[in-house]
């Protein structure tokens, strides 16, 4: 992995992922999209970690789509057909969303800036998403005659539902973090404080909230995560009976003695995610 494009730490039991790319406005090469995902999926080689940030360097998270690096990206394939060739770019950039978004652990976005096109598909793959206050989405691919083909339309559709969404893809308009935050885009907006930057003050955000969720007994909050997703368009009685399935397996689990425990002693309980 390119250290000069995707970054990780490690710190405690959270795993960062930065987007370092600041000089092309973290525009993401279809490279760049495989190596976050690649990134984020690291964090599950750290069995202590208990959730994953993803944030970026420089002025902006994204600009979207490194338009130059298609034409490479095509000619290095030999692919003499555009649309099949497409068709197959799109195909891989939707597959590296998806193991993003079928990691257990929790993934949350630190946004600040513009975050277009991919940048927006890639951070709608986020299981939460925090914003500074100077923050704008877009989906800009009208306006060059094409379509969000990853993941776009399908996770807008999801957040904000079908009006919104088409409000985004039709007018290319810019949506604000207050906006946002209404819609349900994104779950926290943080104004630039003291020192902070934009982006410094959407990474602390981010951290405190995923400090939070640490707190929690991570079976149960991946299980959590698990249900939302694997419930979507599943019909009620079926989404039910998955809770029920879900439940019989926590109550089995060290961390639901460890609750118990702790709570009669009066204590914060110790998780370890068994």
């Amino acid at each position: 992995m390119s250290e000069a494009l995707v970054r990780t730490r490690l710190d405690g039991d959270l795993w960062y992922v930065m987007l370092a790319r600041p000089e092309k406005r973290n525009a993401l090469t279809p490279e760049m999209v495989e190596q976050v995902s690649a990134a984020v999926r690291e964090a599950d080689r750290h069995p202590h970690v208990r959730a994953v940030i993803v944030h970026a360097e420089g002025p902006m998270f994204s600009a979207g789509i490194d338009i130059m690096s298609l034409g490479q990206s095509r000619a290095e394939v030999g692919e003499a057909n555009p649309a099949r060739w497409l068709r197959r770019l799109a195909e891989r950039l939707q597959n590296a969303l998806f193991e993003i978004e079928s990691l257990e652990l929790p993934v949350i976005g630190a946004l600040h800036g513009q975050v277009l096109g991919l940048g927006l598909e890639l951070a709608a793959a986020f299981d939460l998403r925090v914003a500074s206050a100077d923050l704008k989405l877009a989906m800009p691919e009208a306006r060059m005659g094409l379509v969000a083909d990853v993941g776009g339309t399908t996770r807008l559709c999801r957040l904000i539902g079908p009006s919104r969404a088409k409000d985004m893809l039709m007018t290319c308009r810019s949506v604000g973090a207050e906006e946002a935050l209404d819609w349900g885009l994104v779950n926290r907006v943080v104004p630039a404080a003291g020192d902070l930057s934009p982006a410094g003050a959407a990474l602390a955000a981010a951290t405190t909230l995923a400090k939070e969720i640490a707190h929690n007994a991570p079976l149960a909050v991946g299980m959590g995560k698990l249900l939302v997703d694997q419930g979507d368009g599943v019909d009620r009685h079926t989404q039910m009976a998955l809770e029920r399935w879900a439940q019989s397996q926590l109550i089995t689990t060290g961390d639901v003695v460890e609750a118990m425990t702790a709570f009669f002693e009066k204590r914060p309980p110790k998780f370890q995610g068994k």
